[in-house]
């Protein structure tokens, strides 16, 4: 179980009565944040507090890892806004019977304060700058003292959440947006508009590009076509018409491996060492046919394939990437 801090001051009640967490994946000039990239490495059963008005709220319980969304439409758009994609994680929250405000409790908090991506300044003020961060065991068990034995008690638990079985029903919808969008278009040829369709699932045209390339699952080495799912590197809602069909933009996977794969459980280096996230179950993994106790080495890629590679290790690999 690790513990986490969120500042919700301008999304706390979407965020806690849709019951989730969401954050753009950079910054509005396209770098690197901290506290977006923490999104990647929540896990289900983690333990969240929630900061809002200079008090801590809520507990939140985190239900899933983190995955691909739109903007929430109940963010002040008229709808759900299918171009800015982001990180969403599914979370139960729960009232705090004890609200406590850290600002009267820095002679305790202090001490055990991270030196670095703090949520607290000094004075026990919320910083602004931060969204959501980790916190060190020591930290969060001050807090739970603090707060008393609604939180000690979550604390001890060690099954308080079961992962979700999808990407949650903003990412279907998005999905189906996509497709309807294809399917409208006047400007793309009814051929077009059906195998652009297809290749959501990995069939049809796709299927056959992708074939051309790859022969083999690139961890189980299962070369039966029919125990084989053509998988898109860079996903199908995040590409282009042109990169959708692309069969450079896809891995024969089995049906597990390609699970793994699209959730961002594991990427691969350009080079062909297999990569796996610290977030994965590792057991799970091993069932599935994954080595995760010594290094892989899948083969290597074409020039084309790694550059959807880069893609997926940046916007796909649950993974926080460093600057």
């Amino acid at each position: 179980m690790r513990y986490w801090w969120v500042n919700q001051n301008q999304t706390f009640r979407q965020e806690t009565e849709g019951g989730y967490l969401w954050s753009p994946k950079r910054n509005k000039n396209g770098a690197r944040n901290p506290f977006y990239e923490s999104m990647r490495e929540v896990s289900p059963g983690d333990l969240v507090f929630s900061f809002q008005g200079t008090y801590l709220r809520k507990i939140g319980v985190i239900q899933s890892h983190g995955y691909e969304c739109p903007k929430p439409a109940e963010f002040g758009s008229t709808g759900p806004n299918w171009d800015n994609i982001g990180w969403k994680v599914d979370v139960i929250y729960y009232d705090l019977s004890h609200q406590i405000r850290p600002a009267d409790y820095m002679d305790v908090l202090a001490p055990v304060l991270p030196e670095r991506y703090s949520p607290l300044q000094a004075n026990g003020r919320g910083k602004q700058s931060v969204y959501l961060t980790e916190l060190p065991q020591p930290f969060a068990r001050t807090l739970a003292n603090l707060i008393g034995h609604q939180v000690q008690v979550l604390m001890q638990s060690q099954s308080v959440a079961e992962p979700i079985g999808s990407h949650g029903q903003g990412v279907i919808e998005w999905e189906e947006h996509l497709r309807q969008t294809i399917e409208t278009d006047p400007e793309i040829g009814e051929t077009d508009r059906e195998q652009l369709v297809l290749a959501r699932r990995g069939q049809g045209r796709f299927r056959d590009y992708v074939t051309r390339i790859e022969r083999r699952c690139r961890i189980t080495g299962v070369n039966r076509s029919e125990h084989l799912r053509a998988s898109h590197i860079k996903p199908w809602r995040d590409s282009g018409n042109a990169e959708r069909l692309d069969g450079e933009n896809g891995l024969l996977l089995t049906p597990s491996i390609d699970h793994l794969f699209d959730r961002g459980f594991i990427s691969f280096e350009d080079g062909g060492r297999l990569l796996v996230s610290p977030v994965a179950h590792a057991p799970s993994l091993t069932k599935m046919g994954v080595s995760v106790d010594e290094k892989v080495d899948v083969g290597p890629f074409t020039e084309g394939q790694r550059g959807f590679l880069d893609f997926h290790r940046e916007y796909v690999f649950l993974e926080r990437r460093r600057s």
